[in-house]
């Protein structure tokens, strides 16, 4: 039996958050993880608006109280005045994973050229990774897997390729994938025997 992953999802916009219109980010998220991940999942889900310290207060109760391994972020990592997401991960940050918002902006500049405007982070705060991923669905998705060729092989990797074993070195479980949807890439010296 696969270990619980305690996953923390977060959407932050202020209009979804007023109930202007419905959150798409968090059902996106949810629906690729539950087909993704092979472990149980427990999620831990927020929709709140694009301020700053009530997004470094959502992201230190999720990692110091309830015991997220994993948090993913989406909306408010882009250029405009209300967008701070960036700022409040970085903000709670122990260490910075710079290779996560490098990949996934090379990621969406397949899709968009708009993607350089992006300013995704991704930290390690105790024993949880914290990502910022974009707001869209599709976005999400696409980031996520990475880009794929006409005949469905893998062309750029995904970011979700080095997240079991960026969790596995900050003492997180031990994360499964479906590997029809993606392959978690592991050195030899860290794979799990198989039972």
């Amino acid at each position: 039996m696969s270990a619980m992953l305690r996953v923390g999802l977060v959407s932050i916009s202020d209009r979804a958050s007023q109930g202007v219109y419905e959150d798409k980010g968090i059902p996106a998220l949810l629906d690729w993880l539950k087909a993704a991940v092979s472990n149980p999942i427990e999620d831990l889900t927020r929709l709140i608006p694009d301020d700053q310290s009530t997004i470094e207060a959502t992201l230190r109760q999720l990692v110091d109280e309830e015991g997220c391994h994993l948090v993913l972020t989406t909306g408010g990592t882009g250029p405009a005045p209300r967008d701070v997401t960036p700022e409040a991960t970085l903000a709670v940050a122990d260490k910075i994973m710079p290779g996560f918002g490098e990949q996934m902006r090379q990621i969406s500049l397949h899709y968009v050229p708009t993607a350089i405007l992006s300013r995704q982070v991704g930290v390690i705060r105790g024993q949880a990774l914290i990502l910022n991923l974009p707001g869209q669905p599709k976005a999400i998705k696409e980031t996520l897997e990475g880009v794929r060729g006409d005949a469905g092989q893998v062309v750029v990797p995904g970011i979700f390729a080095a997240i079991p074993y960026c969790i596995d070195l900050i003492g997180g479980p031990y994360i499964e994938t479906d590997e029809q949807i993606i392959k978690a890439f592991r050195p030899k010296s860290a794979l799990k025997p198989q039972t």
